[in-house]
């Protein structure tokens, strides 16, 4: 039986853990807050983006050189680019966990595929540099305050790779933010883009040839994509780590009513103890 010294030790030390993960919820609801107003800021504009870029493909659809662009023209994805981001810390519940097994299902979807990495936060960069995956590039501190010139640099590497026929896809797979208690894995395809199925066909007078329109719009968005997921996957951190350290807060507070309550049934059964052994010495002495 522990001694009431070690309780009390153990106590105070679970108390101190219970302030340091009362202190992250706090820091990570005031970020999740602002991470949240700016994904809901970017969102309308990345769809607006999507209907535009699908009118314009419909209405080049007949313009045999936009229809030729390595950016639209669909392949086979024997070399597959998948941009994973995960966060650079640790404490965000099954945040980096998910992620990372839903690049694991990717791969495993893909057998006969090379797939290359480049990695958006340090745990997915440990995780699959333990494995030997290819990594082909790697960004850490993107996610504290994500600007878009990083999503640019990033775009435009990629986009470079499947223009020299490096690469023949390019796949995001990160965590979008849906509510404070939720969020969800997605892999989405960027690039090549997907020609819309069937849609009206919009009569557009091109100030531009369809070539030089498609070469501007076709970058911007898979840069418009790419940052829009690394917004998502901020909010997405902030959220979780704030849920699992409210959960570690509300565990060290159970165990610590369990701790003190045994402690003082020690306590008790301690000073009954001596009660008895007073009592029975002084029985003894009559």
């Amino acid at each position: 039986m522990p001694s009431l010294i070690d309780l009390r030790r153990r106590i105070r030390s679970i108390k101190n853990t219970q302030q340091i993960t009362k202190a992250m919820k706090m820091v990570s609801a005031a970020k999740l807050r602002r991470a949240q107003d700016r994904v809901i800021a970017a969102r309308p504009y990345a769809a607006m983006l999507r209907k535009m870029l699908a009118n314009v493909i419909i209405a080049a659809a007949d313009d045999d050189e936009a229809a030729a662009s390595p950016l639209l023209s669909n392949r086979a994805e024997n070399r597959i680019q998948l941009l994973l981001l995960t966060s650079d810390s640790g404490l965000a519940g099954a945040f980096n966990s998910n992620v990372i097994k839903g690049a694991q299902k990717f791969i495993a979807d893909h057998p006969n595929a090379k797939v290359e990495f480049e990695v958006l936060g340090r745990k997915g960069r440990d995780y699959f540099r333990k494995r030997n995956a290819v990594i082909t590039g790697e960004y850490l501190g993107i996610f504290k305050k994500p600007v878009y010139t990083d999503a640019v640099e990033i775009a435009r590497k990629v986009v470079e790779r499947l223009k020299n026929d490096e690469i023949d896809a390019v796949y995001l797979i990160y965590n979008e933010f849906k509510s404070m208690m939720s969020q969800k894995v997605m892999s989405t395809r960027i690039l090549p883009v997907e020609r819309p199925a069937d849609g009206e066909r919009i009569d557009y007078i091109f100030e531009q040839s369809p070539v030089e329109l498609l070469a501007t719009m076709l970058p911007r968005y898979a840069e418009i994509q790419l940052f829009t997921a690394i917004m998502e996957s901020a909010a997405s951190e902030h959220a979780a780590r704030m849920t699992a350290m409210d959960s570690a807060s509300s565990n060290a507070a159970d165990v610590i009513d369990r701790l003190t309550l045994f402690m003082n049934r020690v306590r008790q059964a301690s000073i009954t103890r001596e009660i008895i052994e007073v009592v029975s010495g002084a029985s003894s002495l009559e």
